[in-house]
């Protein structure tokens, strides 16, 4: 029988009183608002896929291709779209949600607890002259922060990182260990640098003069606007004469390049291996493949799509997909793949021609 999810009025406990994190599926399906059937005192305390969960954890259903392991999943719950709704399991709980991907994103944070920070300066941290440094703030062991740098309220700083001179970095945001951030740079609030990446390091711009490559100094800045996220091993350039500017809500992967003076709009996302060049314009929602990489000067309309390994030589139009190399909208792509494919079987048929017609 369906057990429809609780009232607003009705209470939750998800963490048991010893101090386990564990979650019954009545609370489960009370906090991502499903319709529970099965056993509502089945227990979770993990979240798992399909083919590796146990009788202790949840998983989820949320495409058609994932039926025959739900089948077959040990999983004590089981979080499932309303259009699988009807998939046989072995689970004890079953629970009917619009969009499974949101509710175990809203289970996660009440089974695995965040990192602890504990506020304060490690004797070994380094802290230039004028900085000032806000309320609530965790700086771990052999941290650099350079003179007149500006560390928002609840910041927390991983071992040797490096925050640079005059550097701002917004309240609530997170720098791992190793990542650095150089001089002049601005981080707005709740941005998250992964470890090892280097944002606002001087771009890739030369002159040739007087038989040498002439650098060109690098004035911009590099802004980081709120909720940003930087993977690990990223790089984004400073500015050379503009700023370089990532907009609020961007997440860009790991082993990204971001080259000077590149202006990326909001909530776009930017997957490992993208390289762009310098002064390109990435309007708001687009999308970048991995190891894509946009030529300069160009610019990729807002809600567009570059797919996985294309080459942008030319603007993209606002919410359109493209792919390949040269990357071209992505059904011309597939038609010029699919005419390369035939090429060599078109080829052999040419030389049986050619031979009949020789021996004749």
């Amino acid at each position: 029988m369906a057990r429809a999810a609780p009232s607003s009025t009705e209470s939750a406990s998800p963490v048991s009183g010893d101090g386990v994190r564990t979650i019954t599926a009545e609370a489960v399906s009370e906090l991502v608002r499903g319709e529970l059937h099965g056993d509502w005192t089945a227990t979770v305390s993990g979240v798992a896929p399909l083919d590796r969960a146990s009788s202790s954890d949840v998983s989820f259903l949320a495409a058609p291709r994932y039926v025959r392991a739900a089948e077959q999943t040990r999983a004590g719950v089981l979080l499932v779209s309303r259009e699988l709704a009807g998939t046989p399991t072995a689970a004890r709980a079953t629970i009917v949600v619009d969009k499974p991907h949101d509710a175990v994103l809203t289970l996660l944070p009440l089974l695995y607890a965040a990192p602890q920070r504990i506020p304060g300066v490690h004797p070994t941290a380094r802290i230039g002259r004028g900085a000032r440094i806000g309320a609530g703030v965790a700086i771990e062991e052999y941290v650099v922060i350079g003179a007149g740098a500006i560390i928002g309220d609840g910041v927390w700083i991983g071992p040797h990182a490096v925050v640079g001179d005059g550097a701002r970095i917004g309240r609530d945001s997170v720098l791992y260990a190793h990542s650095t951030v150089y001089s002049g740079s601005e981080l707005g609030e709740r941005v998250k640098i992964q470890a090892g990446a280097r944002i606002g390091s001087d771009g890739f711009g030369y002159v040739f003069r007087d038989g040498a490559h002439q650098v060109i100094p690098h004035v911009g800045r590099c802004v980081l606007e709120n909720d940003v996220d930087v993977g690990a091993n990223t790089t984004i350039d400073r500015g050379s004469v503009d700023d370089t500017v990532i907009g609020a809500g961007t997440k860009i992967d790991n082993l990204v390049q971001i080259g000077h003076n590149v202006r990326i709009g909001k909530l776009c996302l930017i997957v490992a291996q993208a390289g762009i060049s310098g002064s390109v314009h990435i309007e708001d929602g687009a999308v970048l493949g991995g190891q894509s990489g946009a030529a300069g000067h160009l610019t990729i309309g807002a809600g567009a799509r570059v797919a996985a390994r294309a080459g942008v030589i030319s603007d993209i139009p606002a919410g359109e997909t493209w792919s390949g190399y040269p990357a071209r909208p992505h059904r011309e792509s597939l038609r010029a793949s699919g005419a390369l494919f035939k090429l060599a079987a078109i080829i052999k048929k040419l030389e049986r021609l050619a031979e009949q017609q020789g021996e004749r």
